[in-house]
């Protein structure tokens, strides 16, 4: 029956300290010993702690609602089943021809978007210009019956 006690006790220890540092003031953190200041630091740790694991089972809880709504089937709400879910909803992009091709490495191309590659920074550094490197389209009866 003490065992059973012994949780209570410390409970309504650490109320009693929630709401002393609630009321604290910078002065009292100033004065206070490392020891008492370690005690701090372990109570806001069990406190966040507490929170966090809170928190996350709310969002669990949400998760499952959702998914059980949104495909009927708890089974696939892993962290990877939900982040395909959200992989595969996003719009198609069309394909980007490159724009720039390495004239000494013609397999290296850049189609302008994104970072600027390697050979092209230290192509335009020696003085050259981007223009340089533009891939001549082709003419319009090709492209045309390319497609």
């Amino acid at each position: 029956m003490a065992n059973a006690r012994l949780p209570q006790k410390q409970a309504i220890r650490v109320k009693k300290q929630i709401i002393r540092v609630k009321n604290m003031t910078k002065q009292d953190l100033k004065s206070m010993s490392v020891d008492e200041l370690w005690s701090l630091h372990e109570l806001v740790t069990q406190a966040l702690a507490r929170k966090i694991t809170d928190e996350r089972s709310q969002l669990d809880r949400r998760l499952r609602q959702l998914g059980l709504s949104a495909s009927g089937n708890a089974k696939n709400l892993s962290a990877s089943g939900i982040a395909k879910k959200l992989n595969h909803a996003r719009r198609p992009y069309p394909q980007v021809f490159p724009k720039y091709r390495n004239p000494a490495q013609p397999a290296e191309t850049w189609a302008g978007r994104g970072k600027q590659p390697r050979w092209l920074t230290a192509q335009l550094r020696s003085g050259k210009k981007l223009d340089d490197f533009r891939i001549q389209p082709a003419s319009g009866r090709a492209r045309r019956s390319a497609r």
